[in-house]
């Protein structure tokens, strides 16, 4: 079992969030009655069947101008791997092995999104979440290609309750065209300018104003592997859940937007306490968004850069004192570790201090029609130290295409298909070689390659607010080692939104 000891102090319980949550939930009542008998707003057909949009069409809600507003998910995926081929697996006391066995996971998700204007461009939200999952083989062996987003690195089967957001949003008008905010989840429908000025502080994911793929953003509706989420080699700062605390500043002028965010990362590596010392250990991104047309279709370009400071391990540094001293070895770990038995392999936990992290990407996304388009991310990072939040690739690109059913009239329909490589550093591959682990990789041995995965998926509409998906992943060389698979994942989501 893991020993921790922690350098961070840990602040006590922070009371404002059941304050905004009883906030919400008394201007949502009160905003109800107030806005009675107002006008309903046109309604475009086929739209998804939700509380706020029953609400307009009974003329109740004035979509269009919301001073409140509250939406829920809920998200079952079930996901079934045969077995695959493996000579090997948790070599020498290594415990990082996906297991060659067959074996099922599942998520399951529910979340209620409650947004309340304060004041004028002054918007506070808060967001409670319930997730209950299995993982394959306790989250070990599959390094970028996880194959369900939701997955978290603490996560029980016993649904467990928790806040998974809690922010206040002010934009500042700057001036230029009028701009219509289209009602949704953590965001109230109104009218703002091209050019302004937005701020947000508090506790949420980077990804909620990070990164926004039109084709491949929304994990729940579109691909499900958490390879296509965002880059697989941005290890953002975040509790093990994927949330943080912090804040944002975006700057939108007309086609052009440029984004800086500094938040909160976790105390050891893949755990959900964060440390809140801000200005010692963090994680900064600078993000810059270009939308365009293109033969008439809209298409964005962003360019995204991080760098984190954080209590973490280099991979050299492990192997030099290892080899200095061999009885500072996986199995002799005293400090914050994974757990490994082999006592013939390092381990960061020897040499975990102060480091810095760095990474730089590209997204693209270019819509073919009105509802059919092409995405590509890649991302370089340094790869000399450890995986703190998110996924073991150091370096990631992901592509693919993504259309609703509109060509063969079934508008809510969404099919997709895509493809992702995650590499490793050298240091990285070297120190998984000598039987090191990581958060989530380390067989014991390793022949290194890239980490392949593919998806199709065909999600069907029915009842207007419900979705069933089929999907299909296959991955080769997972954990990038040539040795073992390729695994092959039998997919079904189910997911509701109201």
């Amino acid at each position: 079992m893991a020993t921790i000891r922690s350098n961070f102090p840990v602040p006590p319980a922070v009371p404002v969030a059941g304050r905004l949550a009883a906030a919400l939930l008394f201007a949502t009542v009160a905003a109800a009655a107030k806005e009675e008998g107002a006008p309903a707003p046109q309604i475009k057909p086929g739209e998804p069947l939700s509380l706020m949009n029953a609400l307009a069409r009974s003329g109740l809600h004035d979509i269009k101008d919301e001073s409140w507003n509250a939406y829920g998910q809920f998200t079952y995926i079930s996901s079934w791997k045969p077995p695959f081929p493996a000579p090997y697996t948790n070599a020498n006391g290594s415990i990082n092995s996906l297991l060659p066995g067959a074996e099922r996971s599942f998520t399951g998700t529910a979340t209620l999104f409650l947004g309340m204007r304060l004041w004028q461009g002054g918007e506070a939200y808060f967001a409670p979440e319930v997730i209950g999952e299995r993982p394959f083989s306790q989250l070990h062996g599959l390094g970028g290609a996880i194959q369900n987003f939701e997955l978290q690195k603490t996560g029980v089967e016993t649904p467990q309750v928790y806040r998974s957001r809690a922010f206040l949003r002010q934009t500042i008008d700057l001036g230029g065209a009028p701009v219509e905010k289209r009602s949704d989840a953590l965001q109230l429908g109104g009218t703002v300018s091209s050019r302004r000025l937005v701020l947000t502080l508090g506790n949420f994911t980077i990804l909620d104003s990070f990164d926004k793929n039109t084709f491949t953003a929304d994990a729940r509706q579109q691909f499900v592997n958490m390879s296509f989420m965002t880059y697989a080699a941005w290890d953002f700062a975040s509790d093990a859940r994927g949330y943080s605390w912090g804040g944002t500043v975006e700057l939108d002028y007309d086609d052009w937007a440029v984004r800086f965010g500094r938040i909160t990362p976790p105390q050891y590596p893949n755990q959900l306490p964060v440390t809140f010392q801000l200005d010692r250990y963090y994680g900064d991104q600078l993000e810059v968004e270009h939308d365009h047309k293109l033969f008439g279709r809209d298409g964005a370009v962003r360019v995204l850069a991080y760098r984190n400071r954080e209590f973490m391990g280099r991979f050299d540094e492990a192997i030099a004192v290892w080899r200095a001293d061999p009885a500072k070895n996986a199995a002799a770990c005293t400090s914050f570790n994974y757990g490994s038995g082999n006592a013939g392999a390092p381990d960061l936990c020897w040499v975990r201090k102060p480091n810095v992290k760095v990474g730089i990407g590209i997204d693209l996304e270019q819509h073919l029609t009105d509802d059919a388009g092409l995405f590509f991310r890649g991302m370089f990072s340094d790869g000399e130290t450890e995986v703190q939040a998110y996924t073991s690739s150091d370096r990631s690109i992901s592509f693919g295409a993504l259309a609703k059913g509109s060509a063969w009239n079934r508008p809510a329909d969404v099919t997709g298909i895509g493809a992702s490589i995650g590499w490793i550093s050298q240091a990285h591959a070297d120190y998984l070689r000598l039987g090191g682990i990581d958060g989530f990789v380390g067989d014991g041995r390793l022949n290194q390659a890239a980490e392949i995965g593919f998806e199709v998926f065909y999600s069907v509409n029915f009842l207007e607010a419900f979705w069933l998906t089929a999907d299909y992943q296959r991955i080769a060389n997972p954990a990038f080692n040539a040795d073992r698979g390729p695994v092959d994942v039998f997919g079904l989501r189910i997911h509701a939104q109201y």
